[in-house]
């Protein structure tokens, strides 16, 4: 069973990238700061990429719903 994807986007720049979300238990954090604990493996249901400059994005693991995608 698929875990419940509840992280959301609280703000993004002007471009479009996400800078800072609402984490359930935690508040806000940084992009960076979940990027670390995506990584570190706290939150299932989410992976990292890493964009062509260099820094790191959070994004959904794909499940046919578009109605919990970060953004």
């Amino acid at each position: 069973m698929a875990s419940r994807k509840s992280i959301t986007v609280s703000r993004e720049k002007p471009s479009g990238l996400n800078t800072h979300f609402n984490v359930p238990g935690q508040g806000e954090v940084t992009r960076g700061e979940l990027a670390r604990q995506v990584g570190q493996g706290q939150h299932a249901g989410y992976h990292t990429r890493k964009l062509p400059d260099g820094r790191t994005i959070v994004a959904s693991n794909p499940d046919n719903s578009e109605n919990n995608n970060l953004g």
